[in-house]
């Protein structure tokens, strides 16, 4: 008589529970694009939102204290002609937002802390360089101001959002549509998935491949993959028979370690893995459902460990980065679920009965503060993590990295690009500048002052 050993686990009992609906975002009418992004964004300030729009591409912006019925009329950021296609916050200022649209452009913009007041139209920089849409963007995790974008054009480019000029390009490796592309946690590697059934590790800086595997999953529909501890590889695809799999690799891709199969769904399972806890969510697009497992260095490797179900599907998630969560819950992930027309946090919560902060659940983790400026980084420095404790919880307090873009540098089509010199230059000029009309101001004003005195 064998009994069958369950495997401990800290995570086996994490549920996970819909906000109420005043907690929710509603009357948003979400996007009907049938692209395979997440559609939102989230960080401990704000929620941003693909949205239908005429005439071009928009998307909505809103802190994130703003729940309830969203008026039709709340402004949007709308200055792409075509449609969005995917919108991310940057890891190192939660102002600042990327976003990619069909109009093969990528366009930062900068939002105001309480939110928008009017639609805003203009970027703060406008990057081209693809030449057909635009459908993924990731920020570099720990170096400030680069950013990756993958277009239709089979084309990854990283670009240097400071200097506004694409610094890496990468055309000649992918054959085909790219489905996912991501770094690894201290962005010295990228990490692709193509519609040409290979999934390629690549240097970012070089541009080269590092290794290749062709058919991680046999299906043809769109493969994601994804870092998880180790070096490991974490992918999401199709069988043959079009069911859902699960499968985890070694860096140097050989046999997968495990491959488990789903279910027989058609949507895509995006993937969300928090490498404090170990724990992958799995989020498949127009499923109700939210799956779970736990990757450990014990075979299966994979475990899984329960599921969130609900009665309405998603059409997009974002996915709250764990400095925004509320530790004092025992929260240890927090979605944004998209619906036809309205937002829905759900947290993820490991039950516990003491208030205290839990320690093996909150590790240190990656803060705000990046560890390279965008010149650097591509000039070879390597910038590991910094981490930040959530002890005394983290959401607000941190001072934000300015968002500084070289209006002098930001590169006209011919003009090659200035050095660093005539940058500091520059600044110091324009320094002096204002200090001199910021002196002559309080002159007139003493003057003003003076003359009004004396009548």
């Amino acid at each position: 008589m064998s009994r069958k050993v369950v495997r401990t686990s800290k995570f086996r009992h994490v549920f996970g529970q819909a906000q109420k609906a005043d907690q929710c975002y509603d009357d948003i009418r979400i996007s009907q694009m049938t692209w395979d992004s997440n559609f939102c964004t989230v960080n401990p300030k704000f929620v941003g939102m693909i949205v239908d729009a005429s005439g071009g591409g928009a998307f909505m912006v809103l802190p994130l204290s703003k729940t309830g019925r969203i008026d039709m009329s709340y402004p949007t950021v709308c200055g792409h002609t075509g449609p969005v296609l995917d919108i991310e916050f940057c890891p190192h200022n939660d102002n600042i937002i990327a976003s990619g649209s069909e109009d093969c452009s990528v366009m930062i913009w900068e939002i105001p802390d309480a939110g928008l007041t009017t639609s805003l139209t203009e970027p703060v920089v406008k990057l081209e360089g693809h030449s057909k849409r635009v459908g993924i963007l990731c920020w570099h995790p720990t170096a400030h101001n680069v950013l990756m974008s993958a277009g239709c054009d089979n084309v990854v480019i990283l670009w240097n959002v400071a200097r506004g000029e694409a610094a890496v390009r990468i055309d000649t490796v992918h054959t085909d549509v790219i489905y996912s592309a991501c770094w690894n946690r201290d962005g010295s590697q990228i990490l692709t998935a193509c519609k040409d059934k290979t999934m390629r590790l690549l240097d970012p800086r070089k541009g080269t491949v590092i290794a290749e595997k062709e058919k991680p999953h046999e299906g043809s529909r769109p493969i994601r993959a994804v870092y998880v501890a180790d070096g490991k590889i974490l992918t999401t695809g199709f069988s043959r028979m079009s069911e859902r799999q699960v499968a985890l690799w070694d860096p140097n891709f050989g046999e997968p370690l495990t491959l488990q199969e789903l279910d027989t769904s058609s949507g895509v399972l995006l993937p969300f893995y928090d490498p404090d806890t170990g724990v992958v969510f799995l989020c498949g697009k127009g499923d109700s459902s939210i799956r779970y497992f736990e990757v450990t260095d014990e075979a299966p490797y994979v475990h899984y460990l329960s599921m969130y179900s609900s009665k309405e599907s998603q059409k997009g998630m974002g996915y709250m980065p764990k400095r925004g969560l509320e530790v004092n819950k025992c929260e240890i992930a927090r979605f944004y679920k998209l619906h036809e027309r309205k937002c829905e946090p759900i947290a993820m919560t490991v039950p516990r009965k003491s208030d205290l902060f839990q320690e093996d659940l909150y590790p240190d983790t990656v803060g705000p503060e990046p560890s390279a400026e965008a010149d650097d980084w591509f000039d070879g420095k390597e910038a590991p993590p910094i981490l930040i404790s959530l002890k005394e919880g983290f959401a607000t307090t941190t001072k934000t990295k300015e968002f500084k873009v070289h209006k002098t540098l930001l590169k006209t089509t011919t003009a090659s690009v200035g050095s660093h010199q005539d940058s500091s230059g520059e600044v110091q000029s324009l320094k002096k500048e204002v200090k001199d009309l910021k002196e002559a101001i309080e002159e007139l004003t003493k003057r003003v002052n003076e003359l009004e005195s004396k009548h």
